[in-house]
């Protein structure tokens, strides 16, 4: 009878630090999700061909280096996201607020991660995750990277400080 008390208690405690060790290892995954994220992305951009990172690089001078193709917009707003994604679909919303707040400054180009055409531009850039936001000053270089949901009033401050640089 005692060795089946032992036997009980013992179960119990085996539980409660598994449960523990569970709760320890999901906070240090929250914490460290960014690190991770960067990591990912990093390999990414690594494994991407030379071939590729020229032709993107390209792409993006040919369309996003407006001090070169004179074209009116200082920023260029990269959402890489996908019509099934719960935050993409909240991004939408704030994407329109960018759009109707600024319509002469920000260019805002949605790339669909789903799509073949978005694969290179995702290689080149690192993108692990959706939604991905990536702010282009005038050069077409970039200066802001965000990945999740973004608040209308964040990024408004991310497009503030551009033009106080």
């Amino acid at each position: 009878m005692k060795t089946m008390k032992s036997f009980t208690k013992l179960k119990k405690i085996t539980s409660i630090i598994v449960f523990g060790l569970s709760v320890l290892f999901f906070i240090i995954l929250v914490l460290s999700k960014n690190k991770l994220n960067e990591f990912a992305s990093q390999a990414i951009k690594l494994e991407t061909g030379s071939i590729v990172k020229k032709e993107m690089q390209q792409q993006v001078d040919s369309l996003y280096n407006y001090a070169v193709n004179e074209i009116q917009y200082e920023i260029t707003f990269l959402e890489f996201g996908a019509k099934g994604c719960s935050a993409c679909k909240r991004m939408e919303t704030v994407m329109d607020k960018v759009r109707n707040k600024y319509p002469n400054k920000v260019n805002l180009v949605f790339m669909n991660i789903l799509k073949p055409e978005s694969q290179d531009l995702m290689k080149y850039y690192g993108i692990a995750a959706i939604p991905t936001q990536i702010l282009l000053n005038k050069d077409g270089k970039e200066y802001f990277r965000h990945t999740g949901y973004f608040s209308l009033k964040e990024l408004t401050n991310k497009i503030i400080i551009k033009d106080q640089n």
